[in-house]
């Protein structure tokens, strides 16, 4: 097994790869420049090939060094092929994020279209289940790792007008526990990150209808404001590193008290 917990623990990720998916923006973009400050050769992964090329140019302004792979999580060749870039750029793959995630509007249960359930539930659940299948097969080649799994306080309790998108999240925490049972002798770790209300750019003009959400977000949550994505990628980054080495199937809010309440 790896990370033993005899030796000094440190979030100094040198020597390690890291692939983030949904890296091009958010939280997963803030993950993937903690991942790089912290000394891991980083892979970002997205579907938006525009976003993903500014992020690398982004990160490269910084002194930081990433490189990017366009992939659309829902489909199994993709993310198989992104593993293999992780492998055949950098040779293994210690830290995977899997962060990629999509949302809609609000509606009832009985106005959700067939096709958002679907592509909801193919990107956020299904997306997530891809990316363990082919990345802890990677993992294990190697020794094992750390699968960091984004689900959301919506996992854990409902919201209505959000089916598809709790329906999914609840799904990546029965995955991620089911994983990390699977693969705990093996040496590969897998945990779940829960976020609450966080500031990420589609924010940054909201429509009426998502200003109130963002109100009502803020309002329903103790600390009094939005997560930044940078407060995320902490937690991701522990998670990442040997201080979190005896810490597996692990469900963790981060939401500024809302389930507290």
């Amino acid at each position: 097994m790896s990370e033993i917990g005899t030796g000094p623990m440190t979030d100094d990720l040198s020597g390690k790869v890291a692939l983030v998916t949904g890296g091009a923006s958010g939280i997963g973009l803030a993950t993937a420049r903690r991942f790089a400050q912290a000394g891991a050769q980083v892979l970002l992964a997205d579907l938006d090939a525009a976003a993903g090329g500014r992020a690398v140019e982004g990160l490269a302004a910084e002194g930081l060094t990433a490189t990017f792979v366009q992939a659309d999580v829902a489909c199994e060749d993709d993310v198989r092929r992104m593993v293999e870039r992780a492998l055949d750029v950098h040779g293994a793959l210690h830290v995977l994020f899997n962060n990629a995630g999509v949302s809609r509007g609000s509606e009832p249960v009985t106005e959700v279209a067939l096709e958002d359930w679907n592509r909801i539930l193919a990107v956020n659940l299904t997306g997530t289940f891809l990316g363990m299948k082919h990345g802890i097969a990677a993992m294990l080649k190697g020794g094992g790792g750390s699968v960091i799994n984004n689900a959301s306080v919506f996992g854990l309790v409902g919201m209505a007008g959000q089916a598809a998108y709790t329906a999914s999240k609840g799904g990546v925490l029965q995955l991620t526990r089911t994983a990390a049972l699977e693969f705990a002798a093996k040496g590969v770790r897998v945990n779940a990150i829960c976020p609450g209300f966080t500031e990420t750019p589609i924010l940054a003009k909201p429509t009426p209808a998502e200003a109130t959400r963002m109100a009502m977000g803020r309002a329903l949550t103790p600390l009094g404001r939005y997560a930044q994505p940078a407060e995320i990628a902490e937690l991701a980054l522990f998670l990442a590193s040997s201080r979190a080495a005896y810490i597996t199937g692990a469900v963790l809010p981060v939401d500024g008290g809302y389930l507290a309440r």
